[in-house]
This record gives C-alpha cells, sequence and structure tokens, in this order.
C-alpha cells in the first residue's frame, strides 16, 4: 500500500473518500512555500476524526496523506478547470485567498509534479477504483461519499458565509434522483445546519468521474462549512461541543445512503 493514503476496507457498500486531509509536504513544496503557506490552512482538517462514526457504520475507508499544495486529488490529471471563476487547479500555485502559495521562483518543477501525480495521485485513485470494483463486484452496486470541508468564508471563492452542508451531485448526473432526495429529506428535517444541493460546489472531479448511476456507482460529495466542527482559525482545533451534533447529522445521512441502498437494490 503507497504511504500516499490510508485505507481500511468495510463490510457495507459505501465508500468514505477523504482526498484533502493530509498534511505531508514533499521536499520541493515545503523549501518553496510562504511562511503562510506552512500552517497548511486549505486542508480539509479533521475530516477523518468527524468521520470516525463511518467504520462502526461497516464503511469502507480512503484517506490521503499529502496536503493538497502538493497535488490536489480531486482533480483531473489533465488539469481541465471543474469550475467557472476562481478556483485552484491540480497543483495550486494559490491560497484559497489568492495570495502565492509559493515563493517567486521556487515553485515546483515539472519533474517534481510528474512525481507527485504518479506516487501520490495516481495511487489514491487507483485504491479509489479498485474498492469501487470490489464493492460492486461484492454486494451489485457501490456508494461513494466523497467527504470535505471548507472554511464558511472565502471572499476570492463565494459570496458571503457558505451554507453548513454543501452537497453536490453534479447537477443530479452522479447519483440516483431517488438517493438525492432521501439525503434532501434529511438535511431539511435536522435542526441548526444550513444546507444547499448543487450550489457553489457541484461535486469535483472523483463525484463526476466515479459516480455512474447507470452503472449502479451512486457519487455524492459533502463540502461542510469547518463552522460546525472546529475552529476556522489557526490553530485549527477541533472542537467537540461543535462536532457531536455535526456528527450526529453526518450519521444519518450516511445511514440514509445505506438504507437506500438496501432498498434499491436488496442487499
Amino acid at each position: 500500500m503507497s504511504d500516499a493514503l490510508r485505507f481500511t476496507k468495510g463490510r457495507v457498500p459505501l465508500l468514505i473518500s477523504m482526498p484533502h486531509p493530509g498534511t505531508r509536504l514533499t521536499p520541493a513544496v515545503e523549501r518553496g512555500l510562504v511562511a503562510a503557506g506552512h500552517a497548511l490552512p486549505d486542508t480539509d482538517w479533521h475530516i477523518p476524526q468527524l468521520y470516525g462514526m463511518a467504520t462502526e457504520l461497516g464503511a469502507s475507508c480512503l484517506e490521503a496523506t499529502y496536503s493538497r499544495y502538493v497535488v490536489d486529488l480531486n482533480r483531473p490529471a489533465d488539469d481541465v478547470p471543474l469550475y467557472s471563476g476562481a478556483t485552484t487547479g491540480l497543483f495550486t500555485e494559490v491560497l484559497f485567498d489568492g495570495s502565492p502559495l509559493f515563493q517567486k521562483g521556487k515553485a515546483p518543477g515539472a519533474e517534481a509534479r510528474q512525481q507527485a501525480l504518479s506516487e501520490i495521485w495516481q495511487p489514491y485513485h487507483h485504491a479509489l477504483v479498485q474498492e469501487l470494483k470490489r464493492l460492486r463486484e461484492t454486494f451489485g452496486y457501490a456508494l461513494l461519499w466523497d467527504a470535505h470541508s471548507i472554511c464558511s468564508r472565502v471572499p476570492r471563492l463565494f459570496e458571503g458565509q457558505l451554507p453548513d452542508l454543501n452537497f453536490g451531485t453534479f447537477e443530479g448526473a452522479s447519483c440516483d434522483p431517488e438517493l438525492a432526495g432521501r439525503l434532501k429529506a434529511v438535511a431539511a428535517d435536522q435542526q441548526g445546519l444550513t444546507y444547499v444541493f448543487n450550489g457553489r460546489f457541484k461535486g469535483g472531479y472523483i463525484t463526476r468521474q466515479y459516480g455512474v448511476p447507470g452503472e449502479h456507482v451512486h457519487a455524492v460529495q459533502l463540502e461542510l462549512a469547518q463552522r460546525t466542527y472546529m475552529d476556522e482559525a489557526p490553530p485549527f482545533s477541533y472542537r467537540k461541543d461543535l462536532a457531536a451534533p455535526t456528527q450526529a447529522v453526518l450519521r444519518r445521512l450516511l445511514e440514509t445512503t445505506l438504507a437506500w441502498g438496501r432498498e434499491r437494490y436488496g442487499r
């Protein structure tokens, strides 16, 4: 198994993908970062801890160990932009606020980037493909939950404050509409967290690439506002008081996803 990822094999047809909680840096990236970059502010902080209940439910979990500043696992290998307007790419050179990520002239070169693609990006996606294949062969279908988080206010990327729960189904193309409807019902029923479907975040590369309902693979991305479970300023501390009610909602969402799959496919 590659050191670019951690994988836990589950017992139900659900895979939790976590492409952005990693904090490891390659020497080429670490040498070139500006001071602000060393704090890794754009990390999906504490996502594996927040989704700790997923293993209790029997889900498989795939977690990246390297920072998105090395290579972004939720972008295509050819780096075709997924969103119009401000965004970041496969090898970003800016922070989410638009300021430079690297010191002048110290961004990693082509060789270092190719190495990151082959040794970090490709192993993660290979593991993802293989687990989805195993789930389909075992159960006849696979459920993919792409787990993300982001600071609730990033003016360069979106206006105002982001909703707490940002579901992406690629405008309905990445999962069965009935599953999306079940998730909307859960989001509407809970108290305290705002939500939106296919708003600013419609699903990144992982959701769009692997969510193919016609082939019985259903993918949902959830971009969670970090204010719902942590301090959004350094040192980005996990807040159990905030996280507990958020985890309860996440558990209901995952349980609903699994229940829909059992009803739809009979196993």
